[in-house]
């Protein structure tokens, strides 16, 4: 961090040698209050429009238009494959095998249903292990998972919890508590990125434990699915599933996929919800009784392709891939991140009254930096939005920016920091 300088200057010289610069015009930014593009660091809550975007769905409108029902069979991309199209950069984005994912649901509806084939208790092996404070949908996903089979969440639940006075969890103590829980533990489920914190766990290391006790390992990947690089075929991870309306840019309620890994693709006995679309495609339309699952994660679906959410993901997805895929994106938002902390970072506030709790290491972290205000945080926030920096809040007192490498500039990072300093300045 002491290579860089906190002037404009510096920042414009970042900019001009970034080699993704050109992949910012293609977002529409969303203006702040003096029509001026807004520093939109909120892409960890919803990412920015692709431009791309309207004319994927208007193709979707006009096949839809000419073709009526016939677009299923005919047409630019016609609707029965539709949910194919996205395999490979699916694949590619998460690190898996075509046959071990598939884009499909939202993200809880797909949490469940991997669940409902994945933590099946036994009288003694029954606990799935959490992080303490997840995203409420996990959290509330487990207790119901929990109660289907008869069990009380507050004994079948455990959560991990950080040392007294430290915000993050220490990989050694999360492969402790996997073996400490031995034979009693069905699944180890975590976020790949904590919501809150923004700390990124590791996934290889921790699937690893959790096969060596014994237990199933499955990661919602809300925040790491486009922030992180993933390998989850080569980290052996059992399931995982994510939201692409964050760092993948596909519109609010945007599809979800799941990861399955191919150890499971040709396990018809795997207990799962069915629904016809994950019936063999050799005899879907002959309306018999009797599921017998695709293989892979496409013997996961239920209904049929949800097109016009796919149709933004796909626009989306083919910018991920012009880029050049997860490895040249991490390589701008290392940079990106570290440039923010350095700027938050020479404020020299005490602890007290501001500190970073996003793990300093590149590898601990993704873009995300999470800053616990402990006085008047919601008055920083509020003077964050006054000056155009679109942030995110979550109570009590934690202000998360997140600077994405497609859209995100260094001088919006340069400017976010301008704008800590003063009230910094006016805050002494």
């Amino acid at each position: 961090m002491t290579s860089f300088e906190p002037t404009p200057d510096f920042a414009a010289h970042l900019d001009a040698t970034d080699p993704l610069r050109d992949f910012r015009p293609r977002f529409h930014i969303p203006p702040a209050s003096d029509g001026q593009p807004s520093v939109y660091l909120c892409g960890n809550s919803l990412g920015l429009l692709p431009k791309a975007a309207r004319a994927a769905v208007e193709q979707e409108f006009e096949s839809w238009e000419k073709l009526g029902v016939e677009g299923h069979f005919h047409g630019t991309s016609p609707w029965m494959h539709y949910h194919e199209t996205l395999t490979d950069s699916t694949a590619r984005l998460v690190g898996a095998k075509p046959i071990e994912v598939v884009v499909m649901n939202n993200l809880t509806t797909n949490l469940h249903l991997l669940l409902i084939s994945f933590y099946q208790p036994t009288a003694s092996r029954y606990k799935v292990l959490m992080e303490g404070g997840a995203f409420p949908s996990d959290q509330y996903a487990l207790e119901s998972q929990v109660k289907l089979h008869g069990l009380a969440p507050d004994e079948a639940i455990v959560e991990l919890v950080p040392r007294p006075g430290e915000h993050t969890l220490r990989t050694e103590d999360i492969e402790a508590k996997i073996r400490e829980l031995g034979d009693s533990l069905a699944v180890v489920l975590l976020g790949g990125v904590n919501y809150y914190t923004g700390q990124a766990f590791d996934m290889e290391a921790i699937t690893r434990a959790g096969h060596a006790a014994g237990a199933t390992v499955g990661f919602d990947l809300a925040h790491a699915a486009g922030n992180l690089e993933l390998h989850l075929h080569d980290w052996d991870v059992d399931f995982a599933c994510w939201c692409t309306y964050k760092y993948l840019n596909s519109g609010p309620g945007g599809t979800s996929g799941i990861y399955v890994h191919e150890r499971f693709a040709h396990r018809p006995d795997l207990l799962r919800l069915a629904g016809w679309w994950g019936h063999d495609p050799a005899d879907r339309f002959q309306m018999k009784k009797g599921f017998r699952p695709m293989p892979g994660a496409a013997g996961w679906q239920l209904s049929n392709a949800q097109i016009f959410p796919m149709a933004i993901h796909r626009a989306a997805l083919a910018i991920v891939d012009e880029a050049g895929g997860m490895a040249a994106l991490r390589r701008k938002s290392e940079k990106l991140t570290a440039y923010l902390e350095f700027l938050i970072r020479r404020l020299e506030l005490p602890p007290q009254v501001l500190e970073i709790i996003t793990p300093h290491q590149p590898e601990a972290r993704g873009c995300q930096l999470s800053m616990l205000v402990h006085k008047n945080g919601r008055a920083l926030f509020d003077y964050l939005a006054g000056a155009g920096i679109i942030a995110d809040w979550r109570e009590p007192n934690v202000i998360r920016l997140a600077p994405v490498p497609l859209y995100n500039s260094f001088s919006d990072v340069q400017r976010a920091g301008e704008v800590l300093a003063e009230w910094a300045g006016k805050a002494k």
